[in-house]
């Protein structure tokens, strides 16, 4: 079992893209359904993931927050691919921008398709109080927002969000 440790925010400026050192398209999607793990019916998401040549399962408890379960499994492209057309809502396409600042990496999801407009910062740390150095680039937390999590951007894309909604935490606005 591996726990993830991972906090989520919105950027602020495109500020970051001069510091980008990788780009790595990915298409993601999910197995069961944002409904089922918001009523608490399932308790983890299965997602299928495409990025280059390499495949991926993924199983993510659904608890809310920065630290939760995770498993993941390489797998045959070719059955990822099957996969995708078992997936029961829409597909997340995205590229993802690494970004070494400071002592951590970061990547950047900028989305693409229905999710277009928005761009995600996360960064992965080793304890949950882990400090880390902010970029000047990077806005509100949106770790506790469930509508930033793939699963819930697969069912109900940017593309269809309020315009209350696309305002974060304080009415920070999602760069696009």
């Amino acid at each position: 079992m591996h726990l993830e440790i991972e906090r989520k925010f919105l950027v602020t400026s495109d500020a970051w893209r001069a510091a980008a050192h990788a780009v790595l398209p990915m298409a993601q999607g999910y197995l069961n359904d944002q409904a089922a793990m918001a009523r608490g019916d399932q308790r983890a998401s299965v997602r299928v993931r495409v990025q280059g040549d390499g495949a991926w399962l993924n199983i993510k408890s659904r608890e809310l927050g920065a630290c939760r379960q995770e498993f993941e499994y390489a797998i045959p492209a070719q059955d990822a691919r099957a996969l995708f057309a078992l997936c029961v809502c829409g597909r997340i396409e995205k590229r993802r921008h690494l970004v070494r600042h400071g002592a951590h990496l970061w990547e950047i999801d900028e989305f693409l398709g229905d999710n277009a407009g928005l761009v995600v910062a996360e960064i992965e740390l080793g304890a949950v109080d882990e400090a880390f150095e902010r970029p000047e680039w990077l806005g509100a937390e949106v770790t506790e927002l469930p509508r930033y999590y793939n699963l819930a951007l697969a069912a109900r894309p940017y593309a269809h969000w309020r315009d209350d909604e696309r305002a974060g935490p304080a009415g920070e606005q999602a760069m696009g």
